[in-house]
């Protein structure tokens, strides 16, 4: 699972300073963990994630941005509480959720917002 700085945000995920308009910039979907340290249900979402990143390698990729590190980022996305998940589809647009989901949701969420996204419309 792979930390983003801004830098690397902005080539993996979007490039805000360049566009308005979301563009993702990746290849597979992604699900971005917004996060810090000290934030206790961000730790018990930690692990799940681990396990979706080896169940849907390849699939979906699974990133991580510490909020205390990159508070410019957290601030683009107005991230008022973590964990914020972002789950950003190759097209169209991407989805917030908050607060500490269970596996299960995630699962759902990947199924229905990143992999088979026509489904829902």
């Amino acid at each position: 699972m792979e930390h983003l700085t801004l830098e690397s945000f902005k080539e993996k995920v979007f490039d805000f300073d360049k566009s308005q308009e979301w563009k993702f910039e990746g290849k597979l979907p992604c699900i971005i963990d917004f996060y810090a340290d000290w934030c206790g249900p961000c730790k018990m979402v930690a692990p799940i994630l681990e396990e979706l990143s080896k169940e849907y390698e390849g699939k979906v990729n699974i990133y991580k941005v510490d909020t205390e590190a990159e508070q410019e980022l957290a601030g683009a996305f107005g991230i008022r509480s973590i964990p914020s998940i972002l789950f950003c589809p190759v097209d169209g647009q991407p989805q917030m959720a908050q607060g500490a989901l269970p596996k299960n949701a995630f699962v759902q969420a990947i199924d229905d917002v990143l992999l088979n996204p026509q489904k829902t419309a």
